[in-house]
């Protein structure tokens, strides 16, 4: 399973580093749009539970407008019924959620090295901090791979991939908010340990949903 898991994922980390379609996309979006944070919304001037809010906001769209073709191409190119032929439902997931996981994680990272810097902010909690990167990117990666999949043969993609997974993120950002304005402003507090495990167990059973529903995906 985990030598399936490990192809797909370089199949997947070749065709991207080929076209570089979702990551010029991504970085794109993101740069525009901590530009446009910065010069119209007066950002410096927020409060700051906007502030540590606002850039899960821009993560979210920025991962809607690449993670979409997580399973898009594969039903584009007529290479879905391949890969069911050499390898299981839950190969193919790890290997695409390790692929987006690793994608997110770049976003944040870029993201996050910006947004600090225009901002004019500092890490006040480091472990917070890292938890909110690697287990929202996590988060986001199950959402997204699972979302994908269940749209990646209907007519309308993009409309439909907005409708289910918004609701899905909405719990998780609200989350994130509140860990990232104790890593960024407030500092550990005796609330931020139970957001941070909340952020986990969410992180956990959106993992664990994605590989157990994916089965059927899969197969119809």
């Amino acid at each position: 399973m985990i030598q399936s898991a490990a192809a797909i994922l370089k199949k997947e980390i070749t065709q991207e580093l080929r076209t570089k379609y979702a990551l010029n996309t991504i970085l794109a979006f993101t740069g525009a749009s901590l530009l446009l944070i910065l010069f119209t919304l007066r950002a410096q001037q927020m409060d700051p539970t906007p502030k540590s809010g606002l850039v899960w906001i821009i993560i979210l769209f920025a991962s809607m407008a690449g993670m979409t073709r997580s399973f898009v191409q594969e039903a584009e190119k007529k290479t879905w019924a391949f890969l069911q032929l050499h390898a299981n439902a839950t190969e193919v997931y790890l290997g695409k959620l390790i692929y987006n996981f690793l994608f997110l994680l770049i976003l944040h990272l870029f993201t996050f090295f910006f947004y600090l810097i225009m901002m004019d902010l500092s890490i006040q909690s480091h472990l917070y901090f890292l938890c909110a990167i690697f287990f929202g990117a996590g988060g986001l990666s199950a959402i997204t791979t699972l979302t994908s999949a269940m749209i990646a043969q209907a007519d309308r993609k993009g409309a439909l991939f907005s409708v289910l997974c918004i609701p899905l993120v909405v719990p998780l950002l609200l989350i994130l908010t509140r860990v990232t304005r104790f890593a960024l402003i407030e500092g550990p507090t005796a609330d931020a340990l139970n957001d941070l495990t909340a952020l986990i167990g969410y992180c956990g059973v959106t993992i664990t949903a994605g590989i157990l529903l994916f089965d059927y995906i899969w197969d119809e």
